[in-house]
């Protein structure tokens, strides 16, 4: 049986195509639209300005993707952890970080990933499959309800949930379009954030699609020797490579990039390691956010002291290196990536 297509996964033009092809007029997508995106509806039923006939019809050839919430995890420092059941029974989570400037929902672009980052829950799983653009689009929409309730609405997304993006590439650019359009959440693209662990043909090609999103790139050692071990695919493209397309991402599209360096204790976090960062970034137009790393059982990764934290930005704020150390928020909700979908699989803890 063929699968019915998923209008939540859909770009405004595509709708609008759509509901011609079902010889409706093209502003019925617009409506259409704008009950998802902007009403949060995924019960045609209860779109009320829509004709009952086509809504039937619409039931009878489409879908709407509806993430049920399976777990929420509220931290008193502001975050919200979602675990989200997806259309075939996977879990996906998704995060709600509250800050004075606004609220951003953190989104995965992945089932799992196959990355094999040495410090990541995400990756412990492996990959079972790239979420569709539907199903991320979901994300969006079940924090907004949550955000909704508390008389907020969602003003940025960062895709660094679980998962590397850029594997995922098209489904997110259509995401990324989507939740530009003004007839929906008309989100800036430059309140977007996309994460990588260092894709370096895919951020060439973003640079060309038109949408200036933040491009973030976990960086997480200053030399190929420790990349190598940490990261794997820094052995397919080394620090040289990717430093290069950060560059040329900057230079067409404007955007100052933000280096992602996580610390951990005994690892990467010596002063000789915070020179060579440094150095490395000497000559480029980025901002490096610091992160403590947040503990996972299955790592042997540990957090270093908070007075090493504060001694490696200071050793980068002295040789000209814009820097902030990342708020910590979330401890309590299993934050790392991929944590509270791993306690599920699990089952709960025995006594």
């Amino acid at each position: 049986m063929v699968e019915k297509p998923d209008l939540l996964g859909m770009e405004l033009t595509e709708i609008q195509a759509f509901v011609e092809d079902m010889g409706a007029p093209r502003y019925r997508g617009v409506q259409l639209f704008q009950w998802m995106h902007k009403k949060l509806k995924a019960d045609v039923s209860e779109m009320s300005n829509l004709p009952k006939d086509f809504r039937q019809e619409l039931r009878n050839r489409a879908r709407i993707t509806n993430l049920e919430v399976l777990q929420r995890k509220d931290d008193p420092q502001g975050s919200t952890k979602l675990l989200l059941r997806v259309p075939d029974g996977e879990a996906v989570e998704s995060v709600v970080l509250r800050y004075e400037y606004g609220t951003s929902v953190c989104v995965s672009s992945q089932l799992g990933c196959a990355m094999g980052c040495a410090m990541c829950a995400s990756t412990l799983g492996g990959l079972k499959r790239n979420l569709t653009t539907g199903e991320m689009c979901g994300q969006v929409i079940a924090a907004e309800r949550v955000s909704r309730q508390e008389g907020h609405h969602i003003s940025r997304i960062v895709v660094m949930g679980i998962g590397e993006p850029m594997e995922n590439y098209e489904s997110l650019v259509r995401f990324l379009r989507i939740m530009n359009c003004r007839e929906g959440m008309n989100i800036s693209y430059r309140r977007m954030t996309i994460s990588t662990c260092g894709h370096v043909p895919q951020i060439i090609r973003l640079s060309q699609e038109g949408i200036p999103v933040t491009l973030s790139v976990s960086l997480h050692a200053p030399v190929d020797s420790l990349r190598d071990k940490l990261m794997p695919i820094n052995r397919r493209y080394p620090l040289s490579e990717l430093l290069e397309a950060c560059k040329t991402y900057f230079r067409v599209t404007g955007r100052r990039v933000t280096i992602e360096y996580t610390l951990m204790k005994g690892v990467n976090d010596s002063a000789q390691d915070a020179s060579r960062l440094a150095s490395l970034l000497r000559d480029m137009a980025c901002h490096v956010n610091l992160i403590p790393y947040n503990p996972v059982p299955e790592r042997q990764f540990e957090r270093p002291s908070r007075e090493r934290v504060c001694e490696f930005a200071e050793i980068l704020r002295d040789k000209g290196i814009n820097v902030t150390v990342r708020r910590e928020i979330g401890a309590g909700t299993a934050a790392a990536c991929g944590q509270l979908r791993r306690l599920t699989e699990r089952g709960p803890a025995k006594p």
